[in-house]
């Protein structure tokens, strides 16, 4: 699929977007390369702040960087035990390992290593910072076990708001599925969220499954599988962000 979505690409933008975008590194990694002299436009090193079009040549570390111009969005039911950290390459159950598709694909967030179900694999940094931009309240949906029966407390007390990490999460959408299990919608990705939401109420995460990122749901998909996005998918998908 072409990425004819993206009529927004600027005339010029920065060096460390252009890296981003390009499905290179995030930001703040190609901000260490640049400053670094590891990145170069048209053969000359690049500064902070410098700007690129689509004629210019960018370089890093010896290797020409394009934009793909085909659209790649995955949807892989990720297993316990692999790892999201694209950076470890040396961990045998590093995701980009573990799928080993045909072209460069990395996750659009991170599922914890004890955690499973879906999330996102793509080519492409436009989407991934739209999708992983907090202020932009996207719906990702999860089935939790705990080890001690659920209460009327409990579940009022996740969908309030639950002081961790030095703030207090947002208002979320929680219901009981039976006795020990329950669905919780976030519009936010703090640093293991559910498992230190749980934590403060003295319950014990035992099993976490994400089943569902905005439109995108995992349905039937098996686990450590991974399918294409249809066409209508990414196009609502497209449209939300």
């Amino acid at each position: 699929m072409q990425k004819d979505y993206i009529n927004e690409i600027e005339e010029s933008m920065r060096i460390n977007k252009f890296l981003s975008d390009a499905g290179y590194c995030s930001r703040r990694e190609a901000d260490k390369l640049i400053e670094a002299g590891r990145v170069f436009i048209d053969g000359i090193p690049a500064k902070m702040g410098d700007r690129v079009t689509k004629d210019n040549e960018v370089s890093c570390n010896g290797q020409v960087i394009k934009r793909e111009e085909e659209l790649i969005l995955l949807a892989f039911n990720k297993p316990k035990g692999v790892v999201c950290t694209t950076t470890d390459k040396h961990n045998e159950v590093n995701i980009v390992d573990y799928i080993n598709y045909k072209k460069r694909i990395y996750p659009v967030g991170r599922l914890d290593k004890d955690s499973e179900g879906l999330i996102l694999m793509t080519n492409d940094g436009y989407i991934v910072n739209k999708i992983l931009k907090g202020s932009n309240m996207h719906e990702k949906e999860y089935v939790v076990k705990v080890n001690k029966d659920i209460t009327d407390a409990f579940i009022k007390g996740m969908s309030s708001g639950v002081p961790i990490l030095d703030t207090v999460t947002r208002k979320c959408k929680v219901e009981a599925i039976d006795k020990r299990t329950f669905r919780i919608i976030l519009t936010q990705g703090l640093n293991r969220q559910i498992r230190r939401m749980c934590e403060h109420f003295d319950y014990k995460v035992t099993a976490l499954k994400r089943v569902r990122i905005m439109n995108i749901n995992l349905g039937k998909l098996s686990t450590g599988k991974y399918r294409e996005l249809s066409k209508n998918e990414i196009d609502e998908l497209i449209r939300q962000l």
